[in-house]
């Protein structure tokens, strides 16, 4: 007997005995057991098995995983350890929790994760810690689900439909009982809600609430793509009828409240497809070297009530939204394309910044009034720049003057710090289906500078107004737009990137750190191969742009004030400065609310990023199907990432980023070198790195998961 059982000592593998008593400890997790217990429960009978029973024990114990109540007895250590966080899924089946208080994320197995969804805000027990693995943990509540409705394709059956989704957010398809298909048919583009997930099914359940159209159709995808996100994709008919009420009359009462700039040149310049016009320039000359310049921007806050129906959408939605071929605007469109635009020749409420400068751009005198225009002119900013380059046109003069201005005050921001962030933005020539059939881009030229200097000027003159402190005044709460330091670390990460690429990133003072050193790194690469990847990762350096009632100060513009007052039509919180303004300027009001107020930022800030996902989202569509035309053409490529996986590679003339898998480079054995970003052959030392250009072959374009494959073409 003992020989045999010596023999099922040595079947006994010690890593499967852990899991065997970590099961166990699990499934009687607030007793008290001991040896003996253990043993019977788990089959242990040679002496060879107990003795290796007790180590793990004693390990466990060390560990603190166990608790040793006496001897030989055990319980589970910390078992009723709780935590709150977010849940994040993994298709590796090993999902995690980020803790609220940022300590140690949480693994979570499948079996364990109570049918959580990423973003969810979940309620964790926690395992105890064992040596040399992760904190692990179960989900014991789901206690908010970030998502409720997925979009996908349907495909019915005879007493069933699936939704088919390419989301990771799901990570199996949802069932939907045929009663709640609302009319769908296999290959529609449907919006689904979930409706129940029980435990014991594979499957969630949900039902149809809006189909979107029929996939691969472009008003479908656009709409898919703002419900994925969460966005909306019609106006509420409440809301329109609310805004087809307000008058378009402007009375005398009203115009007797304010300045009157009627007489005053001004006019606008904006894109050739613009609509909204919210901010206009004026200018007259006061003396020799003197000129009064006018930022007037619409007033909106004249229309929308605060806490209205108007007003409730508006802070709901805090932003319009570009996708490639439609605007979803924050205003209905009799507000943000009749009532409150800048239109020529019909006279506008405006909220406006007044200045007087002279001939070097200095500020003398300033007002910050309520205002009536009537514009002039309408311009495009490409009818603007062939002014500036030469051009005879309307109002030329006055262009030359605000333009010699601007110039003087470009200068003096990147003198001062600002770091100059140009990037060439996509866009599409599409036919009357929303197909693309070309891509183009577009830079700022002087005449996108000559308004971006005013808007700046007027951004940050309203910020110090309200915010800068005085002998007598504290600084009220009020609305700011922050930029943070970036982490010096994250600097020197990208100093060390950029020198494998042969530039140097140093200021004239020798920092690394410093914006003028990543400002003269802007300038060398400008022409280069490497520019837009090395701008790419430069932004990811950066932190985000946000908006705050704590003013740190604007780290990108160089700014110690710096608000968000110039565009109130497509922007929440630009609206938010106009009241203020109202309430501190005109009504002598207390200071409101910090706490309210920092809520209503921290809204604004989420809804302007998930705006800005969805817009690349679109483009990203957009470029696989425009490429989805060239399968099998050949293209000039620049290496834009490096993983572990294989080399994402953008094409040189459009910009369309694909992924070259690592399985395809079959020359040789690659690893990868994530100290320098490379990825390198063992046998031939071949080596991959961002950056280095390469030929590339379109093999795929998979329009769900909005992803181009590319295979290295060896020249």
């Amino acid at each position: 007997m003992a020989k045999k059982g010596c023999k099922a000592a040595r079947r006994m593998n010690k890593r499967q005995l852990v899991e065997m008593i970590v099961d166990f400890f699990n499934r009687h997790d607030s007793e008290e057991l001991g040896t003996k217990d253990i043993f019977k429960e788990l089959g242990i009978t040679t002496t060879s098995a107990r003795t290796l029973c007790v180590s793990i024990l004693d390990d466990m114990v060390f560990d603190g995983y166990l608790l040793e109540t006496s001897f030989r007895r055990y319980m589970l250590a910390n078992r009723n350890s709780v935590m709150c966080g977010t849940f994040k899924r993994s298709n590796e089946g090993y999902n995690m929790v980020y803790p609220d208080d940022g300590s140690e994320p949480v693994i979570i197995t499948e079996r364990n994760s109570l049918h959580a969804l990423t973003d969810d805000y979940v309620r964790v027990m926690l395992f105890a810690k064992r040596r040399g693995r992760g904190l692990e943990g179960e989900v014991v509540e789901v206690m908010r689900r970030k998502h409720d409705t997925f979009v996908g394709v349907l495909k019915v059956e005879k007493h069933y439909a699936l939704l088919l989704t390419e989301s990771r957010i799901l990570p199996n398809d949802m069932f939907i009982p045929r009663e709640y298909l609302k009319g769908g048919k296999s290959g529609d583009k449907a919006v689904v809600k979930l409706l129940d997930w029980p435990l014991d099914s594979r499957n969630p359940v949900g039902k149809v609430v809006d189909i979107l159209g029929k996939n691969g159709e472009n008003d479908a995808e656009m709409n898919a793509i703002l419900a994925e996100y969460g966005l909306p994709y019609v106006y509420p008919a409440a809301v329109e009828e609310a805004a087809n009420r307000l008058p378009a009359k402007i009375t005398e009462e009203e115009i007797a409240r304010r300045e009157d700039f009627r007489g005053v040149t001004t006019f606008t310049i904006d894109p050739s497809d613009a609509k909204d016009f919210d901010d206009a320039l004026s200018l007259r000359k006061v003396s020799d070297g003197l000129w009064e310049i006018g930022v007037h921007i619409a007033d909106v806050s004249h229309y929308v009530t605060e806490g209205g129906t108007i007003d409730k959408e508006a802070f709901k939605r805090a932003t319009s939204i570009y996708l490639v071929d439609r605007t979803i605007p924050m205003l209905p469109e009799r507000l943000c394309n009749f009532l409150c635009s800048l239109r020529p020749n019909e006279e506008k409420l405006t909220y406006s910044v007044v200045f007087t400068m002279n001939e070097n751009a200095e500020v003398k005198k300033y007002r910050i009034v309520r205002g009536v225009i009537n514009s002039d002119r309408r311009f495009t900013y490409d009818e603007v720049q062939t002014m500036i380059d030469g051009a005879d046109g309307d109002y030329a003069a006055e262009i030359m003057v605000l333009n010699k201005l601007a110039r003087i005050m470009r200068e003096k921001r990147f003198k001062a710090g600002a770091i100059d962030f140009q990037q060439a933005e996509v866009h599409f020539r599409l036919d009357e289906e929303g197909k693309p059939l070309s891509v183009y881009f577009s830079e700022s030229n002087e005449s996108h500078q000559l308004i971006e200097e005013f808007m700046l000027l007027a951004n940050r003159t309203v910020a110090e107004t309200i915010g800068k402190p005085t002998a007598k005044n504290h600084p009220k709460t009020f609305v700011y737009r922050i930029h943070d330091t970036p982490d010096p670390d994250k600097l020197t990460v990208l100093a060390r990137f950029v020198a494998k690429l042969g530039y140097k990133m140093k200021s004239a003072s020798g920092r690394t750190t410093s914006p003028a050193a990543l400002n003269n790194l802007l300038t060398d690469i400008k022409g280069s191969k490497e520019q837009n990847v090395i701008e790419q990762i430069s932004l990811r350096t950066m932190q985000k742009a946000r908006y705050s009632t704590e003013n740190i100060g604007h780290y990108g513009l160089a700014f110690k004030f710096y608000t968000h007052f110039t565009s109130p039509i497509r922007r929440y919180p630009d609206l938010m400065v106009h009241r203020l303004l109202d309430k501190y300027l005109n009504q002598n009001s207390r200071s409101v609310s910090q706490s309210k107020y920092e809520d209503l930022c921290e809204h604004c800030s989420a809804q302007e990023q998930v705006a800005a996902n969805a817009e690349r989202a679109s483009i990203k569509y957009k470029q696989v199907e425009f490429m989805s035309g060239h399968i099998g053409e050949e293209y000039d490529a620049v290496i834009s990432g490096v993983t572990e996986w294989g080399i994402y590679a953008e094409i040189n003339e459009n910009k369309c980023e694909g992924m070259i898998p690592l399985r395809t480079l079959q020359d040789d054995y690659y690893e990868f070198d994530d100290a320098n970003y490379c990825l390198v052959g063992r046998r031939k030392h071949r080596k991959y790195m961002i950056g280095d250009a390469v030929r590339i072959k379109i093999v795929r374009a998979n329009l769900d998961r909005k992803q181009l494959d590319y295979e290295l073409v060896e020249e």
